[in-house]
């Protein structure tokens, strides 16, 4: 298989490109690194892949690359953590908007020649952001109130898209839902402003990452967003890659859609105390501040996982505690190098 993957040097793509080089696919990645800047991946080298630095915003560009393709992953989004859904509000669903239609564009086009079997569309958890159903069970965004935020009304409108293009032309699609992705490789956004915590600089504005760089630099007592009751499934990288690539394999995935996440619940507090202790030890007592949430931090986020798993055999299997093994040692030399 041949893929196009737009997005392909962004943090959840970074896992998935490695991935699907590693099954022995070919890869066609597309990003112009507006997010981070240049970013080097392992795999820049391996002779099965093939970036192009340009915009997934640029219909012409995508439907040239496409006419080669056997598959088509829509990963490029502009997406940042929960301070980006306020300060770019309209910026997220316009560019948003321009980034899918471009993609959905090119794969009509490829489509129409004979080639192109399917897109995978990488939609959020976000699209349940108005659910009160838990576990939530795909479906559940059809039936729920529409997303609050501009960022998950237009994930939700991505997926009305896929719907759409199969309605209207027939296009084969699949619909993935990542569900807080953790792991290493994300960097401060360029366009991100800085947000104090205490006396700390938030890096991501994302929960783990900016935990950990919080207690590696000795915050005490250390800060919270809330009152640290927000639920969450903390999933791998390399095991959202997996159930994706599954996604885009199987038969069985065809014009579905799938929750991927992992099972475990974890709260902001639990997850607090599991980086506390990994930094810390066991011997120094954690002391917490709460400081007021965002509008739109969801106080719950849990999935129901049993459709990717009976459908596709998909779980993911790595432990926070493993996941926080890679990331508290990356996150150090990124402090060390100054880059967060």
């Amino acid at each position: 298989m041949k893929a196009l993957v737009t997005g392909a040097s962004g943090f959840i793509c970074g896992y998935l490109v490695a991935e699907l080089l590693h099954a022995g696919h070919e890869v066609v990645g597309v990003d112009n690194f507006s997010k981070y800047g240049p970013v080097r991946r392992t795999f820049d080298n391996e002779p099965r892949y093939r970036l192009v630095e340009g915009d997934a915003k640029d219909a012409a560009l995508l439907t040239e690359l496409a006419a080669g393709c056997d598959h088509i992953v829509a990963g490029a989004a502009m997406i940042g953590g929960i301070s980006y859904f306020h300060e770019f509000a309209y910026d997220l669903l316009a560019e948003n908007e321009r980034i899918c239609a471009a993609t959905f564009d090119a794969a009509l086009s490829a489509f129409r020649l004979g080639r192109l079997q399917k897109i995978t569309v990488l939609s959020s958890s976000m699209v349940f952001e108005s659910t009160s159903v838990f576990p939530t069970p795909e479906g559940a965004q059809l039936t729920s109130p529409p997303p609050r935020s501009t960022y998950g009304f237009q994930k939700l409108a991505t997926e009305y898209f896929a719907r759409g293009a199969h309605e209207q032309y027939g296009l084969p699609f699949t619909i993935v839902r990542p569900f807080n992705c953790v792991g290493i490789g994300e960097r401060r956004a360029l366009r991100d402003h800085d947000v104090m915590s205490g006396n700390v600089k938030l890096a991501m504005s994302h929960v783990v990452p900016d935990l950990v760089q919080k207690v590696i630099k000795g915050q005490d007592p250390l800060h919270i967003l809330g009152d640290g009751s927000q639920v969450r499934h903390y999933t791998y990288g390399g095991d959202l890659a997996l159930g994706i690539r599954l996604a885009m394999e199987s038969d069985r995935a065809l014009n579905e859609d799938f929750n991927l996440s992992t099972a475990r619940s974890t709260t902001v507090r639990e997850l607090a105390e599991v980086i506390w202790r990994k930094v810390h030890g066991p011997g120094k007592p954690m002391r917490l501040v709460t400081d007021p949430p965002y509008e739109h931090d969801v106080q719950m986020r849990v999935p129901d996982v049993r459709k990717a798993r009976e459908m596709l055999g998909f779980e993911a299997t790595t432990s926070l505690e493993d996941v926080l093994d890679e990331v508290i040692p990356w996150i150090r030399e990124e402090i060390e190098a100054r880059r967060i």
